[in-house]
């Protein structure tokens, strides 16, 4: 498949343990529809249709050798994902540090 533009909001593509745990899986190697399936409760059909949310959400690429079809990570998905916790990383930050600041001010009041 011709690489994707990411149209699903990643946190849609991570709502479900399903998805995620397909994404542990290819942490270890990229593995065909096939092999990924196998390791579901669930039809075919439905571990295709997870495949294709994170396809379509840039977590991973699907790759046709022969006649068959090969997930592996991409970075993409991710990247959205890691820039929205980087932002709330930075908040929590300067709040936790206004938080130090206000707590030395005061406390080295009190000792004067």
């Amino acid at each position: 498949m011709a690489k994707n533009k990411t149209t699903v909001d990643c946190f849609q593509a991570l709502s479900d343990p399903n998805r995620r745990e397909i994404l542990m899986m290819l942490t270890k190697e990229k593995q065909n529809i096939n092999a990924i399936a196998d390791n579901f409760n669930i039809s075919r059909p439905a571990v295709s249709k997870h495949i294709k949310v994170l396809y379509d959400s840039g977590f991973i690429t699907i790759t046709t050798q022969g006649r068959e079809r090969y997930c592996e990570l991409q970075q993409q998905g991710f990247d959205e994902l890691r820039e929205w916790i980087s932002f709330f990383e930075a908040y929590w930050t300067k709040e936790l540090r206004r938080l130090e600041n206000f707590l030395h001010a005061k406390h080295g009041r009190k000792k004067k």
